[in-house]
């Protein structure tokens, strides 16, 4: 009896354990789907880019007005598809809120679309955001006259060229982006050393073997030699890495954007490892119109503007994007871009 009883107990003990935790894990679902449920319609849309085809998200407000404003996303560096894989949909809710549809599309031989982004100069890409503005432009959803580009990071290279060579743009939101190749290059190596408590001798090294990269480069070498001279230490490096970096080493912003017209938007992040926060903001305001420019600045944020505390853990990362991907980024972020682009509809 004595033995029933306990194994009674048991049961029923794991039974309420058991529906315990299914609660939890429903309530988490629960949780995660509402977080994840933006504001915003989607549709699949197919860009035409010369003898390619572009495959892409056009993300509209819900409130069903028309025209809309267009923000048209251009990526960073990497294999990033539309989406960036869910990163990018906070940003389109906040640019929806402001009366904005985007455009965004996968970056060439990702996810579909054709082609190859490595073989890819950053005036190739600026032909291709240019055809895309074409193409978004002739929709009767569209407001031709208030198209402006978002970009990140190595779009600080491409939305200058397009701004020049689109005099129509209406503005420009530029996230962290960088100035010169080189010279970012050189600021990442020494930033990263630091953040790792690198010794000198250490330091020396990357530099030394920094300079011989970019003599190599300047020589024109190819993959096979830059391999030969650094002794096949790579670096992670791949022949169509390298062709990339060749196509691009010498790309610096200063005169397209100087000679760009149009509203700008400059987020700047106190923790970027990756640009020189001090330089970009300096060019910036060297070469733009003091009443063209806005610069916002958030001290506890890094390169791609999400929360330092958040980007350095290894648990609060990933469940915040899984439950409140908004609050990957860093406070004011989303609210100043809804704000540009609501009085950006004023100006345009």
């Amino acid at each position: 009896m004595g033995s029933n009883s306990r194994r009674r107990k048991f049961g029923m003990w794991s039974v309420s354990v058991i529906a315990a935790v299914s609660i939890v894990a429903a309530i988490l679902v629960g949780v995660a789907v509402v977080q994840n449920d933006f504001d915003l319609n989607e549709q699949a849309v197919r860009i035409p880019y010369g003898p390619i085809t572009l495959d892409g998200v056009l993300a509209t407000p819900t409130d069903g007005t028309k025209p809309l404003g267009l923000v048209v996303v251009v990526h960073g560096d990497g294999p990033i598809n539309a989406t960036y894989d869910g990163f990018y949909r906070p940003l389109w809710e906040s640019f929806a809120r402001a009366g904005y549809a985007t455009l965004s599309w996968n970056k060439q031989g990702i996810d579909g679309s054709a082609g190859d982004w490595l073989n890819q100069s950053m005036q190739d890409r600026a032909a291709e955001v240019e055809a895309a503005i074409a193409w978004a432009a002739q929709r009767p959803d569209i407001d031709p006259k208030r198209i402006g580009l978002w970009g990140s990071s190595q779009a600080g290279w491409v939305m200058p060229k397009v701004a020049r060579q689109t005099p129509s743009l209406c503005f420009m939101i530029a996230s962290s982006p960088a100035i010169n190749w080189v010279q970012q290059g050189r600021y990442n190596t020494l930033a990263e050393l630091r953040e790792e408590g690198a010794g000198q001798t250490e330091i020396d090294r990357k530099i030394a073997r920094s300079d011989l990269v970019d003599k190599l480069l300047a020589d024109g070498a190819t993959f096979e030699q830059y391999s030969a001279a650094v002794g096949g230490e790579l670096d992670g490096i791949t022949p169509q890495r390298w062709l990339f970096i060749t196509k691009n080493f010498r790309s610096d912003a200063t005169a397209d954007l100087a000679a760009s017209k149009l509203r700008v938007l400059l987020l700047l992040a106190g923790h970027d490892i990756n640009v020189d926060v001090a330089n970009t903001r300096e060019v910036y305001e060297r070469v733009l119109p003091p009443g063209e420019l806005e610069v916002k600045f958030y001290p506890d944020a890094t390169h791609s503007m999400v929360q330092k505390q958040i980007e350095d853990s290894s648990w609060r990362l990933p469940l915040t994007a899984i439950f409140d991907p908004r609050g990957l980024f860093a406070p004011g972020v989303l609210a100043d871009q809804e704000e540009f682009l609501k009085a950006s509809t004023q100006a345009c």
